[in-house]
């Protein structure tokens, strides 16, 4: 009974332990065992977070419960990018494959897994064309300006010069506020969800909102889990590295790494909802998940370089734009329709395996 309470309540025992830990490895580089136990903890905490800033969510409402979910992953996802990068080895282009890991993860395996489950029976995902393709646009572009627009300009190498970072970080911002203004507000219908037949779902079962006392005590758990993610991020630099070094996989597999860890909630979210016929569900899921790494994460870098000297490459390699060219081309032609079937996703599972394999050996 009691290791079964304990189970229970496991979002917020991890976030404890994992401080404990932090408590107990700050400044120094495990190894080992108790690397690994760090790096559990560490995971743990990320999940930990997620979920508390989902019930934060829940009790404040739209649009600020999205944005709330939407910042405390952005706090997870810089945090541990500049941990990482703060290590002994400079890491410029970590920022980028993360980002475009994140990308490459919602538009392909999120996507991809969500139309399976739903269409694997031998039927067809329905979803809103133009909620999703606006969506879908949003991030199309966002991409386009932040990793692939660095390398055609006048700074040299992959990156932008001072005045052109600020610029797409404003530009990243301000396409993410309005793609929020637009999906609560002015044109909510494009983006609720529809059923096998096409017809728009009347009504979904919401869960009671959380107490005074329940959102008291995730908000002082998400602080905690979130402290916990930061530190430990810089504990395990080393760790980390050596263990990429043992496996053989490039430095540049920690964007990977990253980006799973981080949109592993929303995955599990957006299986759920696909199996319960709510693929538009999934779609807002996978789709505003990329709009948010991208949205978010650069004006955070953009003003974390203005504290922390920091050498950002954010222009992608030619293999890589032609990966995110494929899948774009492949995004608008599953979402144009309105309906998928298995074949579109497992094109895009097929893309996502491909990008991962190329992430491994270069």
């Amino acid at each position: 009974m009691i290791l079964r309470s304990v189970l229970s309540r496991w979002h917020t025992v991890l976030p404890l332990l994992a401080l404990l830990a932090l408590a107990a490895t700050w400044g120094s580089s495990p190894t080992g065992w108790l690397a690994a136990l760090v790096g559990a903890l560490l995971v743990g905490a990320v999940l930990s977070a997620v979920h508390h800033a989902e019930v934060l969510a829940a009790k404040v409402g739209e649009p600020f419960g999205s944005l709330l979910l939407a910042l405390a992953v952005t706090v997870i996802e810089v945090g541990l990018i500049l941990m990482t990068m703060s290590g002994p080895k400079p890491q410029p282009t970590l920022a980028r494959d993360t980002v475009f890991a994140a990308v490459m993860t919602t538009l392909n395996a999120i996507v991809g897994l969500s139309l399976l489950l739903n269409a694997g029976r031998g039927g067809e995902a329905r979803f809103r064309a133009h909620g999703t393709g606006g969506m879908l646009a949003a991030v199309l572009t966002l991409a386009t300006v932040t990793m692939v627009v660095p390398n055609f300009t006048a700074s040299p190498g992959p990156t932008f010069s001072p005045s052109q970072l600020a610029f797409a970080a404003v530009v990243s911002l301000a396409i993410y506020l309005l793609f929020i203004a637009t999906q609560t507000s002015s044109h909510r219908d494009y983006f609720l969800p529809v059923d096998s037949a096409g017809n728009r779902v009347s009504a979904e079962e919401h869960a009671q909102p959380p107490t005074r006392r329940d959102t008291a005590l995730s908000a002082g758990t998400l602080l905690a889990a979130l402290v916990a993610v930061v530190g430990l991020a810089k504990v395990e630099t080393h760790a980390l590295e050596d263990g990429l070094a043992v496996l053989g996989l490039p430095a540049s597999f920690v964007g990977v790494l990253i980006a799973l860890v981080v949109l592993a909630p929303e995955t599990l979210a957006a299986a759920r909802a696909s199996r319960r016929d709510r693929v538009q569900t999934s779609m807002n899921l996978a789709y505003g998940s990329a709009m948010a790494s991208i949205g978010l994460t650069i004006p955070a870098l953009a003003v974390a370089t203005l504290v922390v000297p920091l050498e950002l490459h954010l222009g992608l390699s030619p293999l890589h734009m032609a990966l995110l060219a494929i899948t774009g081309v492949v995004s608008v032609l599953t979402v144009v329709p309105g309906r998928a079937v298995r074949l579109q996703a497992g094109v895009h599972l097929v893309l996502f395996a491909a990008y991962v394999f190329l992430a491994a050996t270069p």
